[in-house]
């Protein structure tokens, strides 16, 4: 069956550098722009379902449901408050998805074979997948479905640390299961232009990362901070912070780079 036009992991083990809230937010950029988008919450804690409005209780089905071949895709999707974007949710059942997937043969091949399997394929231009903040075996899982991965790094003085593994495992996946997995690209998170320590970790993380870092740098943000406790993206929420414009840009960049990725 055919499969999403693209579909990008955003991955970091690190907790507290803005994934999800990349995650939501540039799904609702690229939607605000005309593009089809899912998220796919396989993060336990469901901090992007809770963040686009999603009850707990209105979960009847969910990313843990998907993974253990209970339903598809299409039929976990559910829509969201922003318009063409949906997002299969999470619930605490995937606590234990480890420990009951473990031993299949096909363990780190469930959510590929999920998207891959849809009937009529899965009708986005794009799909984001919220990973937990670690290279478990849900990240694996969403490493090997994806076209590329998406990494936010927080604007902090160990922002390089944890890096080099997460490209290790990036590249183990190309290796031996994903071949044509690629970074998409790093984005810097929680940007402080006053704090000195900030600024230099960007020229750091630019050094040493070159043009896989985008252009765009989200900014430590009050705005994007309280859209989640609201259930919304900080692009509903407030568009015109600054948050929100720098998510805006950062989706104009992304699909410049996928348009790139793609012609190579």
């Amino acid at each position: 069956m055919s499969k999403p036009s693209r579909i990008i992991t955003v991955a970091n083990q690190k907790g507290g550098v803005g994934k999800t809230t990349t995650a939501i937010n540039l799904a609702t950029a690229l939607a605000a722009i005309g593009e089809r988008a899912l998220i796919i919450d396989i993060d336990p804690q469901g901090n992007a379902s809770t963040g686009l409005g999603i009850d707990r209780q209105a979960r009847m089905t969910s990313s843990y449901d998907v993974l253990t071949g209970a339903v598809g895709i299409r039929d976990a999707a559910m829509e969201t408050a922003v318009p063409g974007l949906s997002i299969v949710p999470s619930t605490l059942d995937l606590l234990g998805i480890e420990m009951e997937i473990s031993s299949a043969p096909d363990r780190v091949l469930k959510l590929r074979r999920a998207l891959r399997q849809a009937p009529e394929g899965v009708p986005y231009s794009y799909v984001l997948i919220d990973c937990p903040p670690s290279l478990n075996l849900l990240t694996l899982n969403a490493m090997a479905a994806a076209d590329s991965v998406l990494v936010p790094l927080q604007c902090e003085f160990f922002a390089l640390e944890g890096l080099s593994q997460l490209l290790e495992t990036v590249e183990q996946i190309r290796s031996s299961i994903n071949p044509n997995l690629s970074i998409q690209g790093i984005v810097l998170t929680m940007f402080d232009r006053r704090n000195n320590l900030a600024n230099q970790v960007v020229e750091d993380v630019r050094a040493y990362m070159g043009e896989t870092v985008y252009e765009t740098v989200i900014p430590r943000n009050v705005r994007v901070s309280e859209a989640p406790s609201y259930g919304k993206p900080a692009i509903l929420y407030d568009l015109k912070c600054a948050g929100s414009q720098a998510y805006l840009q950062l989706a104009s960049e992304v699909i410049r780079r996928e348009r790139r990725l793609r012609a190579a």
